[in-house]
């Protein structure tokens, strides 16, 4: 609460991993809810707009219907289509617009935000793989705002504070399979995929994390949001996920944000940027910590990370193209389609495949994200039958 004011925000993907732990945080604050978006689940997203008394309701066409039938008696608007979610966070009166949707979905909204003027709070980390100069230039046309939500860049958010780092050391937990060769992952089903170490988060980003190429896309995020080169990045395994991220000076000093593994605190700094509020994490007992590890990644078996690497030094609509194919062939793995080693295969070949445009504009970024995921569906159609 703000002067006495009860401050508002706007959830794009409150159904989901983050969208669920930002109302959970925006109820710790006392914030007010304005807007909220669901793809699915919508008896979800029905009693979410009840408890917030929300202005204005999307959801997926599919679930449209259902939704509408089910806040009838409330007033809540309720709207679906692509086009209606772009006006949701365009015209919206809320700040900051929390951006927690799926893949390359939050992209376009994520521009309308910032069009209709208001600050991000985003974890939607494709939105800046995919169309991070669109995004940034936009944003410093603005002269708005884009806080980090993921414990990574939050943590250099939070390191930084104001100066200019001589390199970022982003850790990672290495996911479910650090240390495991090829050989190994060879056997991984989606139910060993989805159970990460440490953290409790949705299935997509829970195969990223054990393939790394969660961490590759981190890279091109932090690229974005820091306004550095893709050298001065340096991914570290820290499997106790205590350290969240790191920043060297000029001067060979580091400086470390250390938490639990809790999205709730990301999320409220977000929202409640510059200002530190008593939150729902857990104090660290460094007592109950016997040590913090560290090692360099194994990018020979997790090539993703590699890739990642590749297509931001390349740059141009190459990010997207890797993106979006992961995002496809990710699906796929979940759907027991495709198996967990040809993630890392399909995907490259994507990349390899895709028409090289150094400065992508919005619609080309879109089409680069169709051709991807086709390219990953015709290589499965390609494949020799057993």
């Amino acid at each position: 609460m703000l002067n006495g004011m009860i401050k508002t925000i706007a959830v794009l993907g409150s159904t989901g991993s983050v969208g669920r732990q930002t109302l959970e945080t925006a109820r710790h604050l006392g914030y007010g809810i304005s807007e909220l978006t669901g793809y699915g689940n919508p008896r979800l997203l029905e009693r979410q707009c009840r408890e917030f008394n929300v202005k204005k309701a999307w959801i997926a066409e599919n679930n449209y219907v259902n939704l509408k039938t089910a806040l009838a008696d409330t007033s809540v608007k309720v709207v679906t289509g692509n086009e209606a979610l772009c006006e949701l966070a365009y015209e919206t009166e809320s700040d900051p617009v929390c951006n927690s949707l799926l893949g390359v979905s939050g992209l376009k909204p994520t521009l309308a935000a910032l069009e209709g003027g208001h600050n991000i709070a985003l974890s939607n980390k494709e939105a800046l793989v995919e169309g991070g100069r669109l995004v940034t230039d936009l944003a410093k046309a603005k002269n708005l705002k884009i806080i980090p939500v993921d414990s990574e860049h939050s943590a250099i958010f939070q390191c930084i504070n104001g100066g200019k780092p001589k390199k970022i050391l982003l850790t990672a937990s290495g996911g479910a399979f650090y240390g495991k060769d090829r050989n190994f992952l060879e056997t991984v089903t989606p139910e060993t995929a989805t159970k990460h170490p440490n953290w409790s988060m949705g299935a997509k980003i829970t195969v990223d994390s054990a393939t790394l190429m969660n961490k590759g896309l981190e890279i091109i995020e932090a690229v974005w949001l820091f306004d550095i080169s893709p050298e001065q990045l340096e991914v570290i395994i820290h499997r106790e996920s205590v350290i969240h991220s790191m920043v060297e000076f000029d001067d060979n000093t580091v400086i470390a944000q250390l938490a639990r593994p809790d999205m709730r605190l990301c999320i409220q700094y977000a929202l409640t940027y510059p200002e530190r509020l008593p939150s729902l994490t857990d104090r660290l007992d460094f007592g109950s910590i016997p040590s913090l590890s560290f090692a360099k990644p194994d990018e020979d078996t997790f090539t993703l990370l590699r890739l990642a690497k590749e297509c931001i030094r390349k740059g141009g609509n190459l990010p997207a193209a890797m993106s979006s194919a992961n995002e496809e062939a990710v699906m796929l793995f979940l759907e027991n389609k495709i198996k967990f080693v040809e993630i890392f295969d399909f995907v490259e070949i994507a990349v390899t495949d895709a028409a090289y445009i150094p400065n992508p504009t919005l619609e080309q970024i879109m089409s680069t994200d169709a051709e991807a995921r086709e390219s990953i569906r015709r290589q499965i159609r390609s494949r020799p039958r057993p």
